[in-house]
C-alpha cells in the first residue's frame, strides 16, 4: 500500500485545535443516558477513509505532539466532569504507537464500567512505556499509570463468509486463499464451544502496541 504525501501542516495544526475544543467538554446529561462516551482523532486526512491501495502516514514530528497534547487535554477535563458524578468510571486513553490516528479517549460509567475491560490483550510479560521520550509532554504522561497490550486485527471461522455472498465464484475462493496464507502467519488462536457439535475459533494478529493510560 503506497503513502499519500500530506500537504499544509498549518491547516492541520489549525483543525488539531478545532478539533480539541469540540471535544474539551464532555456531555454529562448525554453520558448518563448512554453511559459510555469517546472521541477519536477526527483530524484530517488522518481520519480520512483510505480508498483504493493508498493510504496517509501516521501522524509525526509536531502534529503527532499536538494531537497527543489535546488527547491528554480531553482526558483531564474529562476527569474533571466525572469526578462531580462521585461515582466509579472508567477513563482511559488509548494510546496506539505504531496507528497512532487510532488513539482516542474513552470513558464509561454504570452498566458500562467494566465494558472496556477486555477490548485488548494484555500480555503477562508487561513491558514498560518510555515516558522520557515525549519531549515536551512527558511530564504530564508521568503523572499516569500505563498498561502495555497489543494492538490486534482480529477475524474468526466465519469471516470469509459463504460462496452465495459473493458475486463470483472466484472473488470467494479468492477471499479464501488469502485468508488461509493469513492463518500461516503468527497469530493468537482462541477457541470456544458453542455446543457438544460446535466450535468457534478466534484469530487475532498483532499490529503493534496499545498503552492504556489513566
Amino acid at each position: 500500500m503506497k503513502s499519500k504525501k500530506i500537504r499544509g501542516g498549518k491547516h492541520i495544526l489549525n483543525s488539531i485545535e478545532q478539533w480539541k475544543k469540540d471535544n474539551i467538554s464532555l456531555d454529562v446529561e448525554d453520558l448518563q443516558h448512554s453511559q459510555r462516551d469517546y472521541v477519536k482523532i477526527w483530524v484530517a486526512p488522518y481520519s480520512n477513509l483510505e480508498l483504493g491501495n493508498s493510504r496517509f502516514p501516521e501522524p509525526s514530528g509536531l502534529i503527532r505532539s499536538r494531537i497527543l497534547e489535546g488527547l491528554l487535554n480531553i482526558f483531564e477535563s474529562w476527569q474533571t466532569s466525572l469526578e462531580k458524578l462521585d461515582e466509579p468510571y472508567y477513563l482511559k486513553i488509548w494510546l496506539y504507537d505504531q496507528r497512532f490516528s487510532k488513539s482516542q479517549v474513552v470513558c464509561a460509567i454504570g452498566d458500562f464500567l467494566d465494558f472496556y475491560e477486555t477490548t485488548f490483550h494484555k500480555p503477562e510479560n508487561q513491558k514498560h512505556i518510555d515516558l522520557n521520550s515525549y519531549g515536551s509532554l512527558s511530564h504530564k504522561m508521568k503523572t499516569m499509570d500505563w498498561q502495555y497490550a497489543l494492538d490486534e486485527e482480529h477475524y474468526d471461522n466465519t469471516s470469509i463468509g459463504e460462496i452465495w455472498e459473493y458475486e463470483t465464484e472466484r472473488d470467494f475462493y479468492k477471499t479464501k486463499r488469502w485468508f488461509n496464507n493469513r492463518l500461516k502467519k503468527p497469530h493468537r488462536k482462541i477457541v470456544n464451544s458453542l455446543s457438544d457439535k460446535e466450535t468457534k475459533e478466534y484469530y487475532s494478529f498483532k499490529h503493534g502496541t496499545v498503552w492504556i493510560g489513566g
